[in-house]
């Protein structure tokens, strides 16, 4: 399953919302561009030592993927796709369903504008 950052500070804050989602993922995959939103919104929150002590305590537990030549191709067929449908998404979340279509993974999120992407499932918390 393909972490979003709403699904990410869902977690972190103990969301009970999205504990069986999580329970029943067989893999978790993290995209950096997940954790670079992340770590933005860290930053700005008055709760930064304990955002960074629950990502240190977590951040092993999941499979941190990074974008490669097989992600950049997927990216551009979904810009592409969503372009001749006129239903844009928001950049970074073109990158991250490209990762869910590259491993053929769900994406745990309540985003959604991830539904107008063909050939990728989308699971609301």
């Amino acid at each position: 399953m393909i972490l979003v950052t709403n699904a990410l500070s869902a977690w972190a804050d103990g969301l009970p919302a999205i504990k069986p989602q999580l329970e029943a993922a067989t893999r978790l995959v993290l995209p950096t561009v997940v954790l670079g939103e992340y770590l933005l919104g860290v930053l700005q929150s008055r709760h930064e030592t304990r955002y960074h002590e629950w990502l240190a305590d977590n951040l092993p537990t999941v499979e941190l993927a990074a974008v490669e030549r097989t992600t950049a191709q997927q990216y551009a067929r979904i810009r592409l796709e969503l372009k001749r449908q006129a239903t844009p998404i928001p950049t970074n979340d073109a990158w991250i369903a490209a990762m869910a279509r590259q491993y053929n993974l769900p994406v745990l999120s309540n985003d959604t504008h991830f539904d107008a992407v063909s050939g990728l499932q989308r699971i609301g918390f």
